[in-house]
């Protein structure tokens, strides 16, 4: 019988056996020099300790910062007697840091080079970055108010015969977006052109139609800052680049995928400003705001936020970190991906190329004695499993989960196999929420409240304590139109949101396989506003309309 040997396994075998080799090496030289030994494949790469030494510099002296405290940094070597690796160490010993050094294998050091991407400065180096002045941004800015305005300066730019009109038309798109507070912008090939939207408050907005030969040398231009393939057409591709204004650097992240009349593309603005949201201005009702601060606060316990995609729970998780962090709090987050850096806290991004999952990263996180740490999202049973029994052993743990209610969280999480006993020593808060848009407050205008529209207020707020609003005097708001809201009639965002707390009642019927009807019933002593009241409750103070708020979260309980 002719033997057949699978090289592919062959070589999967000795690559392993070469990693196990290495790391005994690594190991036993350790221990004779006395330096301690670190593995950096489980262990969160802080990319502020990261960007201590320049990529370049870091992958010659074969180093890599991996945490930060203060001016206290930790940094692993393969090789610490390497003339290079000495000269780095010295340079941060001359800029007053503290070195704590460790050795470690080279596959630790690549996962930690790995995370070169996510900072500016190897961005600038492997994926272009994009820099516009800052007295440039506010120039254009004063020109491009509205939609109407972007288009205008797109279409001279596309009559324009320059050869710098390419770079100016992706410069003007991203001003644009950022005058206007836009999220997205979307480029879509159709049979006859390039159809351009730009995404505001929530809504796609038709911008431009480009012709499809401009758009083959936009997409080129797009796809050299962002680090991808030119030349790869029939692959989906995933980058990112950064625009520098004035000193605050914003990340734009591109998805390009195939599509039947060409490459569709879409730009993510991930700017901070619109990230960071105080608490207060979240939009929580007062009595589920004071919920909110006082659990918290507590040592211990889950807070679980929940809605769709884009519904803002990042943003809130985000609040409650910010809420939270003193110098005596240690906070750990797993994200995919970090949206907004924070100040004090160690952040962590997901790679499913390197195994870094939420599951991974929560097992680690748990490792580097956290009081509190969040999680972007519980997606499956281990995950759900660890966070909860992580809850239960000292640490508040804050994450996401996508349901359509608060009601909604339990049966969410037994269908992930989570235990209910578990789940009611374990979760003190559960959250749900939708993002409206706030009427403009240059152009919105008041108005009677229609006896249809009467009807429906008084259906979903009754019950409601005669103080919370009188609908009978109440009155409605219309959206109108201006130059400051690019005659959309609204202008920002605001969250409409409803609460679960643990108490006897929900924790005696999470034992019993409820459902959200039940949950629902059984919370509504509790005296928390639904969603739809909480809408209600925002249109009839001229926050934003009965038709958005029907839009976003209905009227039926």
């Amino acid at each position: 019988m002719p033997i057949t040997f699978d090289e592919e396994k062959q070589e999967e075998q000795l690559t392993d056996l070469h990693e196990r080799e290495e790391r005994a090496l690594v190991q036993t030289q350790a221990e004779k020099a006395g330096i301690p030994y670190i593995d950096l494949i489980p262990t969160p790469i802080e990319l502020d300790a990261l960007r201590l030494v320049p990529e370049a510099e870091a992958r010659a002296a074969q180093v890599a910062g991996f945490a930060l405290n203060g001016k206290k940094v930790s940094v692993a070597a393969f090789s610490p007697e390497k003339a290079e690796a000495k000269a780095a160490l010295k340079k941060l010993a001359g800029a007053g840091y503290e070195v704590s050094l460790f050795m470690t294998e080279r596959k630790g050091l690549e996962k930690a080079w790995g995370r070169y991407k996510d900072l500016s400065f190897s961005r600038e180096e492997s994926a272009g970055s994009i820099s516009i002045a800052s007295d440039e941004v506010s120039a254009q800015a004063k020109n491009l108010k509205t939609i109407a305005d972007i288009a205008n300066v797109l279409r001279s730019e596309l009559a324009s015969k320059q050869s710098s009109r390419v770079s100016r038309i992706v410069e003007t798109l991203l001003a644009g977006a950022l005058a206007t507070d836009a999220s997205d912008i979307h480029f879509e090939p159709e049979s006859a052109s390039v159809r351009v939207r730009v995404r505001l408050d929530g809504m796609l907005n038709d911008l431009i139609a480009i012709p499809t030969d401009s758009f083959q040398f936009i997409l080129s231009r797009i796809k050299l800052v962002s680090g991808l393939k030119l030349n790869v057409r029939d692959e989906a591709q995933d980058g990112r680049f950064s625009v520098k204004v004035g000193g605050t650097e914003i990340e734009i992240r591109t998805s390009v995928i195939p599509g039947s009349y060409g490459e569709s593309v879409v730009l993510r603005v991930l700017n901070p400003a619109t990230i960071a949201v105080p608490m207060e201005e979240l939009g929580m009702h007062q009595k589920l705001r004071a919920l909110v601060e006082k659990e918290i606060k507590k040592p211990n316990g889950m807070i679980l936020t929940t809605g769709p995609t884009g519904s803002g729970k990042t943003t809130t998780l985000y609040a409650f970190l910010r809420k939270i962090y003193t110098p005596g709090v240690k906070v750990i987050t797993i994200e995919d991906p970090i949206e907004y850096h924070l100040q004090g806290i160690v952040q962590t991004q997901v790679n499913t190329e390197e195994k870094y999952t939420f599951l991974e990263g929560l097992r680690s996180a748990l490792r580097q004695d956290p009081d509190v740490i969040m999680v972007g999202e519980i997606r499956d049973s281990e995950t759900a499993g660890v966070a909860l029994n992580a809850s239960l052993t000292g640490h508040m743990v804050f994450s996401t989960l996508h349901t359509n209610n608060a009601a909604g969280t339990f049966p969410r999480l037994i269908d992930l196999g989570a235990d209910s006993k578990v789940m009611s020593s374990a979760i003190t808060l559960a959250l749900a929420q939708r993002l409206v848009r706030k009427l403009c407050p240059a152009c919105k205008k008041e108005a009677v409240l229609t006896a249809d529209e009467k009807k429906r207020v008084e259906s979903v707020l009754a019950g409601l304590p005669s103080e919370e609003v009188a609908p009978q005097t109440a009155k409605a708001w219309k959206p109108v139109g201006c130059d400051k809201c690019s005659q959309t009639g609204y202008k920002g965002r605001v969250g409409v949101f409803e609460g679960i707390a643990m108490d006897s009642a929900i924790e005696k019927i999470i034992r019993e396989n409820p459902s959200e009807r039940e949950i629902r019933a059984a919370g509504k002593p509790q005296g928390i506003l639904t969603m739809p009241q909480d809408g209600v409750l925002k249109a009839l103070a001229g926050i934003t309309t009965l038709e958005e708020v029907e839009r976003v979260v209905g009227f039926s309980e």
